[in-house]
C-alpha cells in the first residue's frame, strides 16, 4: 500500500455508510482485511462479478465457483491495491485473469470449451442478460431472434475481441479501464473494439438486410 493511502483515515461509522473507497482502505488496515468491510464490498459488487463472468463464460456450469474464487483472491490481495478508487477495475481484472487462467487450464486438459453451445445454468436453459435489454417471453419474436443472433456473433469472436467488446458494450467500462484490466495499451483497446464491432456488423448484416 502506498504511503499516501496508508495515511487515509477511515471514519468510524457503520460499514453500510462508507464509500467503496473507504471500505477498501479499512480492509487494508491491520494484519487481515476487516471482515465487515469486506463483506460489504462483496454485497455491493457481487452482481458485477457474476455478470462479467456470465458474459465471459456463459456456458460454464461451474461459473459460481469462479465467482467465489474471485473474492478469495480479492481478499488475499486487497492490500496490494494501490488506488482504492480503482477497486471495481481491479476486481474486473481479477475476474478476467481468472477466466483466462481457467481457459488455458481447460485447453491443456483438452476439454472442449464450446462458446456457442446452448447456455445452461444447472439443468435449465438461460438467456443472455444484456444490460438495459431484457428480452423475455412477452417480447416481440423479432427482437428475441436478433438478440440470439447477437449473442452467437459475440460468442464467435476471437477471445481477445470478445473480452474487450463485453467489457465495453455490456459492462460499460471506459477504454482506460479496459486497457488496465487486459494489460494492453489504450490504442490496442480501441483497435480491438473497432474490429470487434466491424465483425459483428458484418456477421449481422445479412440478417438485418433480410
Amino acid at each position: 500500500m502506498s504511503a499516501a493511502w496508508s495515511r487515509f483515515e477511515v471514519p468510524s461509522v457503520p460499514v453500510g455508510k462508507l464509500t467503496t473507497e473507504e471500505l477498501v482502505c479499512r480492509c487494508q488496515q491491520g494484519l487481515q482485511p476487516d471482515r465487515a468491510a469486506f463483506t460489504e464490498l462483496v454485497r455491493r459488487h457481487q452482481t458485477h462479478v457474476e455478470r462479467l463472468l456470465y458474459h465471459l463464460a456463459a456456458d460454464w456450469p461451474d461459473r459460481a465457483d469462479l465467482v467465489q474464487e474471485v473474492w478469495v483472491r480479492a481478499y488475499r490481495h486487497i492490500k496490494r491495491l494501490q488506488d482504492p478508487k480503482k477497486f471495481r477495475s481491479w476486481l474486473s481484472r481479477i475476474a478476467t485473469n481468472l477466466f483466462y487462467d481457467e481457459l488455458r487450464r481447460r485447453k491443456r486438459q483438452r476439454m472442449t470449451v464450446s462458446l456457442d453451445a446452448p447456455r445452461q445454468m444447472g439443468h435449465t436453459d438461460v438467456d443472455w442478460d444484456l444490460p438495459c435489454d431484457h428480452p423475455g417471453p412477452s417480447d416481440d419474436l423479432a427482437t428475441q431472434e436478433f438478440y440470439e443472433r447477437l449473442q452467437r456473433a459475440i460468442a464467435e469472436l476471437p477471445e481477445v475481441f470478445r473480452t474487450t467488446i463485453i467489457l465495453r458494450e455490456l459492462e460499460g467500462l471506459a477504454y482506460e479501464e479496459i486497457a488496465e484490466i487486459t494489460g494492453t495499451s489504450l490504442g490496442t483497446v480501441k483497435s480491438r473494439i473497432a474490429r470487434a464491432r466491424a465483425r459483428l456488423q458484418s456477421q449481422l448484416k445479412p440478417y438485418l438486410d433480410s
